[in-house]
């Protein structure tokens, strides 16, 4: 998890994981979105489920959900480097 409010003017953190397969990427996305729902917080919006890299956008918080090649490829970590690392689960 990722402190971004100081570098970024559309979110004050990104969440940012790493799911094996479609599958578990889906089930990532499900639990949050299941814990989220039951402490009445929605999802504004979601897209790329298919594609390796899963985008939900709760407004303050964006959740990025990747697969392997994907996440390095894109390496947002690194691209918000300048961030501050709030939670770093290995």
């Amino acid at each position: 998890m990722l402190d971004v409010k100081d570098s970024c003017s559309f979110a004050d953190y990104f969440v940012i994981c790493t799911g094996d397969t479609s599958r578990h990427i889906e089930a990532i996305w499900q639990g949050i979105d299941e814990e989220l729902k039951a402490s009445g917080v929605v999802v504004n919006h979601r897209e790329g489920a298919d594609s390796g890299w899963l985008l939900a956008d709760f407004g303050p918080v964006i959740v990025h959900i990747f697969a392997p090649f994907e996440r390095d490829y894109y390496q947002l970590d690194r691209l918000w480097g300048k961030a501050t690392a709030v939670i770093r689960i290995q």
